[in-house]
């Protein structure tokens, strides 16, 4: 019996080291940009441990990484991000040249499609969620970025929050860190500067706060989303929601303030920022004060 289990476990560790040296090599190729033997790896990789997670991880980032691709442009017109100015012989701007960033979609939805396969078969690993994420960011695909967020929001419930990494080692991460992790997300979507998508990350908070109704972060990310689009009645409410979880949240209470002054109720501005004043930090309380005296001298 020892002699069988000694037989069983020599085996997985056989397999166990199999994965590891594909997986040693097929990041070696990467570093070259190979992609010829990183393939080579792949499938060889496939025939031998098909079941394996990092196959499924390493295959992604092949597909993803081979989609892209970078282009320089010109253009007569300004815009943002960095970029060489072109000069004409009387030293006047010509125009601008930068580079872009374009994907091939039929690499990219291989890319996709793999990983779905290893969150299905290996759905406690937040490397692969993330990395989803992370590509559906990267070329802008901000509906199913925002789906895929609720989904592992969704899933968090499931497994209470006991997530693996790669080669499938336990991930030590509490609530409050995933829930910073997703907010750094919503973060990404609010610095695309596009009012258009703020509806994103208002359906990512409203999802936390399906599950964490006390989370004020969420409550303050909505808000904002009010705020950028003129609903400053919307905004309000959802502070004073936060404000009842904790009265002495000086962010929300400044927030609450500025809500009221843009709305143009100057008595219930000043009466918030003298909270702040209250309940804040120096630098709050010099911002309040300065926002009180320019209300009373309107």
């Amino acid at each position: 019996m020892r002699r069988i289990l000694g037989t069983l476990i020599a085996i997985l560790i056989s397999q166990i080291g199999f994965s590891q040296d594909y997986q040693s090599e097929f990041q070696k190729y990467c570093q070259t940009n190979d992609t010829v033997n990183q393939l080579k790896v792949l499938t060889k990789w496939k025939s031998e441990r098909p079941k394996d997670a990092e196959l499924y991880t390493s295959y992604f980032n092949y597909h993803f990484m081979k989609s892209r691709k970078e282009i320089l442009t010109t253009s007569t017109n300004e815009t943002k991000g960095e970029g060489l100015v072109l000069k004409d012989s009387l030293n006047q701007t010509a125009g601008f040249l930068r580079s872009e960033i374009h994907y091939n979609q039929t690499e990219l939805e291989k890319g996709l499609n793999i990983i779905d396969k290893g969150i299905e078969l290996y759905p406690n690993r937040l490397d692969m969620r993330f990395g989803k994420i992370y590509a559906l960011g990267e070329i802008s695909n901000w509906k199913s970025f925002t789906s895929e967020i609720i989904k592992t929001i969704k899933y968090s419930i499931v497994n209470n929050n006991t997530w693996t990494w790669t080669n499938n080692e336990k991930k030590e991460i509490t609530k409050e860190e995933f829930l910073l992790d997703i907010q750094t997300y919503q973060l990404q979507i609010y610095n695309t500067e596009d009012d258009n998508l703020l509806i994103y990350m208002r359906e990512i908070a409203n999802e936390i706060l399906n599950h964490y109704p006390n989370h004020i972060e969420s409550l303050s990310n909505i808000s904002i989303t009010y705020i950028l689009t003129g609903e400053f009645d919307k905004a309000i409410s959802t502070l004073l929601r936060a404000e009842r979880i904790n009265p002495k949240d000086f962010i929300v209470l400044t927030n609450i303030a500025h809500g009221y002054k843009l709305k143009g109720n100057k008595e219930k501005a000043i009466e918030y920022y003298e909270k702040t004043i209250k309940y804040g930090d120096d630098s709050a309380i010099k911002f309040s004060k300065q926002q009180i005296q320019q209300l009373k001298e309107q």
